[in-house]
């Protein structure tokens, strides 16, 4: 079975938190539950505070839609406002293995 993961790296703006990121995506998670092909969504933060947002899809066009979605139709999210976007890295890259 294809598993295709969105993984995004950024740091946040200034002044916020991992926990204010998490409340600024609350529409963006239930956007993404709506979303065809949606698996599951981990956010985590690295010791040297940069978020790694992990967005799991059933297909690579699911994963394209769905991200297409966060910056057309979610554009008005305050989650934009929560990241330093200078600093983002966001690909899309197919799982090779998985072990349950």
């Amino acid at each position: 079975m294809t598993e295709v993961l969105e993984i995004t790296t950024f740091t946040l703006a200034k002044g916020l938190q991992a926990d204010d990121f998490v409340e600024a995506n609350t529409d963006i998670n239930e956007y993404l539950q709506r979303q065809p092909g949606f698996r599951w969504r981990r956010i985590v933060q690295r010791d040297d505070g940069t978020i790694v947002d992990i967005v799991a899809y059933d297909d690579l066009a699911h994963a394209r839609a769905g991200a297409a979605g966060i910056t057309g139709e979610m554009a008005d999210s305050p989650v934009h406002a929560a990241i330093d976007h200078g600093t983002v890295d966001w690909q899309l890259t197919t799982v090779v293995q998985h072990v349950p």
